[in-house]
């Protein structure tokens, strides 16, 4: 079963290549060396989002550098999880630039709608938590059915938002996705933004179940770079989700 997160999609191809003789060794990647790197990296996010929150003005060049910053950080994760890359270095540096990307943004919506950053914070984590217990409880399983039904659904909304970007550029209109802050929204874009939360929390089980397989495995422990990296990516998508689909709710 494949995991609907790019990323930790590779980590099958690694079990079968990199794995260590004898599945638990002192050298095997381990769930906490998993859960440190991913607090980690949220810390450095986080970190960085709200010195950018503070240091950056909200000028008129600050679209461009946040274009900038979203299509660095877009390189970088096909990097990562093309090449399967588990250093540190690549790694750190999506979180920074992220986190400039977050910060700034997040900034530019909470002018409009006071308090709308920590509702999003809040709903991202609970959902996070939240399909972390049902995992846990093997409430929710991650079947192949899920998979198929998880991994179709997230490529349809990919494909669905790249041809909406296209349309915006070329109409000026907007579509199922909406890019301006404030503004009216009609029924498409609630939909379109509910159904990414609800393909983004699913893909939670199947991310987990794809770590703990790998933890069986045996992969070394650099892997616990790339697992965590993987979850971050989740976790930056359903908070963007979710903190569009509550602007939506207060326009």
């Amino acid at each position: 079963m494949r995991s609907a997160n790019p990323v930790l999609d590779r980590l099958d191809d690694s079990s079968r290549e990199h794995r260590l003789p004898g599945a638990g060794g002192a050298e095997a990647v381990t769930v906490d060396d998993v859960v440190v790197r991913t607090v980690g990296l949220l810390l450095l996010t986080g970190a960085t989002a709200a010195v950018a929150w503070v240091v950056v003005p909200q000028a008129v060049w600050v679209p461009a550098a946040l274009a900038g910053t979203a299509l660095a950080g877009i390189a970088l994760l096909l990097v990562i999880s093309l090449r399967g890359i588990t250093h540190p270095v690549p790694i750190i540096g999506y979180a920074l630039l992220q986190g400039v990307l977050l910060g700034v943004a997040s900034r530019a919506f909470e002018l409009v709608y006071p308090g709308i950053v920590a509702q999003a914070v809040v709903g991202t984590f609970g959902v996070f938590l939240g399909m972390a217990a049902l995992y846990r409880a093997r409430l929710v399983r991650a079947t192949p059915r899920l998979a198929r039904l998880v991994i179709g659904t997230l490529i349809g909304l990919l494909a669905v938002s790249l041809v909406n970007l296209v349309f915006r550029v070329f109409t000026g209109r907007q579509g199922v996705e909406i890019y301006s802050i404030s503004g009216q929204v009609g029924w498409l874009p609630y939909a379109f933004s509910a159904v990414a939360i609800i393909a983004g929390a699913l893909s939670f089980i199947l991310d987990f179940d794809q770590v703990e397989r790998s933890v069986r495995t045996g992969l070394p422990r650099r892997y616990a770079w790339l697992c965590a990296f993987g979850l971050l990516v989740g976790l930056i998508f359903l908070y963007w989700q979710i903190l569009r689909l509550l602007s939506y709710l207060r326009r």
